[in-house]
């Protein structure tokens, strides 16, 4: 495992360290040879006050189109939310060529990698932390987060040192972490939230406008 001192903020294409990860990468790849399949990199303002933290690429998302969030539906809803709270300029596409521009914001995720039925173990969320940790570092602006789902909610607390319990996950709960940044929580906007009515857009967009505020943007 890479130490958090070693990582650099975005995993290399060939990443090694979860077995299971990489055989399920590899066997996209062979299905699948013109798709990304890969750690798929972060996306946005390199210069970013807030840190959007999904939990994994898509099979058919991610790790196809190689941009987070880009060519599922979970994607349709974030994007859109953050065109229409000024997050973001132009127009999404699910495409990566698609021009759209984050403002003031960055998306990545708590595991780069796709996991088969998009459930990562515990071990493979530690072996990817280093990463998320390098990612935090290299935003020197960052005042905020939104984790998307508890597992996002429980990497951000854990790349600052701290333990799931310090803040429990709960829906625009909002927690100021040790570096005085903000953390403010999702569920996910995963279609199963949405058609189940766990999250709408409404909702979603209350959680983004949250985030926003904490981020000074």
């Amino acid at each position: 495992m890479v130490s958090p001192a070693q990582a650099p903020p975005e995993a290399p294409k060939d990443c090694p360290f979860c077995p299971r990860l990489v055989a399920y990468r590899e066997a996209n790849a062979a299905a699948e040879p013109t798709w990304f399949n890969g750690p798929a990199p972060s996306f946005g303002d390199s210069q970013a006050a807030l840190l959007i933290v999904g939990l994994a690429p898509g099979r058919t998302g991610a790790n196809r189109t190689g941009r987070p969030f880009t060519g599922d539906y979970a994607g349709d809803l974030l994007y859109g939310t953050l065109l229409k709270l000024d997050l973001a300029e132009g127009t999404y596409r699910a495409d990566p060529q698609d021009g759209l521009r984050l403002k003031g914001c960055m998306i990545t995720n708590a595991v780069r990698c796709a996991p088969p039925e998009n459930k990562p173990t515990p071990a493979e969320i530690a072996a990817c932390r280093p990463f998320l940790e390098a990612r935090i570092a290299a935003l020197p602006s960052l005042k905020a987060f939104l984790a998307l789902g508890s597992i996002a909610h429980e990497s951000v607390l854990r790349a600052h040192g701290l333990k799931p319990t310090a803040a429990k996950f709960a829906h625009e709960a909002a927690f100021v972490l040790p570096s005085g940044a903000t953390l403010v929580s999702s569920y996910h906007c995963s279609r199963y939230n949405t058609q189940t009515g766990r999250l709408t857009t409404p909702m979603f967009e209350s959680a983004m406008a949250k985030a926003k505020a904490a981020a000074g943007l």
